[in-house]
């Protein structure tokens, strides 16, 4: 039964740190107790509408339970991605021993605690790159109040998307087409942030504090964000170009999948990647037959280990794709696939998904200090001051591992972006979030905090193939990582540990 919180709730009903959901009118709002204080918020996150009664409070914060977005119970702002929207709150008022959720509060202009430290305000600002980085810098200086110039140059020919989604629901049919912009087009009309499409930096004048763009246009900053992401590894297939082999990685590539996938009935997906195996989920959905071609002995092997590995591979294959595992593609042509066995595959349709590779030639050609990636202190500043880089080309110093960095993940760039747009305001804060990723195959989606280069014991608990386990990933008897499927809060939880941990 739904809690009416205009009839009170008991003060006793609620301990430290514990939530309670009901109804506050004909909305949803989430009851929270936190340092001997009462918070009424919105009960639903704002990235995927996770519900927020079945995450954890930190603090005078509440987590989401599937992707980890963070929301401030004081004033609902989104202090930490994938979340870029605040939720609503309610005034909350004692009587006796009753606490009751009154009228909902108009919005508080949301700032972040680091704001307050802030000793700068570049003339304008750049942003290179309309990923998820970017988009997350220019999103957070306008809620920091910065109140100059951004400009944000893409080189895609759309708005940055939500690009989980371009292997997943969208692919797949299941998610619509104005869903995946992060922001409508007049976002940025409204936040005054100049968005400048199918355009390409040539050249970054460190000295001069300009970039230079393909048109020959230079464009001046007191700040600049470099954002450009990565782009796919193009093997040298014979026939790849000339097929042609589709990759993933903007909304007009998924779109092109999407095109090719109407008019074919057999598909080849080369990489056992998160991207292929996504893409070979999405393809099954659309009832076209699927073959998975990859070098590797278990999918997903090196980064998830061999027993989730099998799981993964056994429950595509249940859902009728087909691995040749072991195998490589030696050509591409006439809707068919060769196999380095020998073997032959029909295939109308080809996806190429064996990784990406950080986009960091602007950056080495303008001098900036590299380490497999864009080297960056813990602030995210490279080399040359006022300049940074975020996302996957930043390679940063983790605090909490003593080791230097780079991930390629979703929500790491976003967050980083967000990082990187406080400190071009001056505020001096580390970077120092624990990595968390998610991919999602058919129904079953595997969460994974924490970073594992590499490791020497893997923990099972639970079990895997019945959609209910852990996998704890250790070296040297310190836990790493951990995966989980079906547990959502445990994955939370480990979060936090990680965070707590002093290593």
């Amino acid at each position: 039964m739904t809690t009416n919180f205009a009839e009170g709730v008991p003060t006793t009903q609620l301990r430290d740190g514990e939530s309670v959901l009901g109804r506050a009118g004909d909305e949803d709002v989430l009851l929270v107790r936190t340092g001997g204080q009462f918070f009424a918020v919105g009960a639903h996150c704002t990235h995927y509408k996770g519900a927020l009664a079945e995450g954890i409070v930190v603090g005078q914060t509440v987590r989401c339970p599937l992707h980890h977005a963070c929301f401030d119970l004081r004033n609902g702002d989104a202090i930490r991605a994938p979340a870029l929207d605040s939720i609503d709150c309610w005034r909350v008022e004692q009587k006796g021993d009753k606490i009751f959720v009154r009228e909902k509060l108009s919005s508080p202009q949301a700032t972040s605690p680091s704001s307050t430290r802030n000793t700068r305000t570049p003339e304008s600002i750049v942003i290179v790159g309309g990923g998820a980085a970017g988009l997350a810098a220019a999103d957070m200086l306008r809620r920091q109040s910065y109140s100059g110039p951004i400009t944000m140059i893409s080189a895609d020919d759309s708005a940055p998307p939500d690009r989980p989604n371009l292997s997943k629901d969208y692919l797949s049919g299941e998610a619509q087409e104005d869903w995946i912009p992060l922001r409508p087009p007049e976002y940025y009309t409204e936040h005054k942030i100049e968005l400048l499409l199918k355009t390409h930096v040539d050249a970054i004048d460190v000295a001069g504090h300009q970039v230079v763009l393909n048109n020959g246009q230079r464009r001046s900053f007191g700040a600049l964000l470099i954002a450009t992401g990565a782009t796919p590894v193009r093997p040298p297939i014979p026939g790849a170009e000339s097929s042609p082999a589709h990759y993933l990685r903007s909304f007009s590539d998924s779109r092109a999948i999407i095109e090719a996938a109407s008019a074919a009935k057999h598909a080849v997906v080369i990489g056992a990647s998160f991207i292929g195996l996504e893409v070979a989920a999405s393809l099954r959905t659309r009832n076209l037959d699927v073959d998975v071609v990859a070098p590797e002995h278990r999918p997903l092997e090196k980064i998830l280990g061999a027993e989730l590995g099998k799981v993964i591979q056994q429950l595509h294959e249940t859902h009728g794709v087909k691995f040749h595992l072991g195998e490589t593609v030696t050509r591409i042509d006439d809707a068919r696939v060769t196999l380095s066995g020998g073997g032959v595959l029909d295939a109308d349709l080809v996806v190429i998904g064996v990784g990406v590779r950080p986009s960091i030639a602007l950056a080495e050609k303008a001098g900036l200090t590299m380490d497999r990636g864009i080297a960056v202190d813990e602030h995210l500043e490279t080399s040359a001051p006022g300049i940074f880089a975020a996302g996957d080309i930043a390679r940063w110093h983790d605090r909490r591992s003593g080791e230097r960095r780079r991930v390629e993940h979703w929500v790491v760039a976003e967050r980083q972006g967000q990082v990187a747009a406080r400190n071009m305001l001056g505020a001096r804060e580390p970077f120092d979030a624990i990595p968390f990723f998610w991919s999602q195959h058919y129904d079953m989606t595997i969460r994974y905090i924490g970073y594992a280069e590499s490791w020497d014991t893997v923990a099972v608990d639970g079990a895997l193939e019945k959609r209910d386990g852990r996998v704890n990933y250790m070296r040297d008897g310190r836990r790493l990582a951990v995966a989980t499927i079906g547990r959502d809060r445990e994955n939370l939880q480990a979060e936090l540990e990680m965070e707590s941990a002093h290593l």
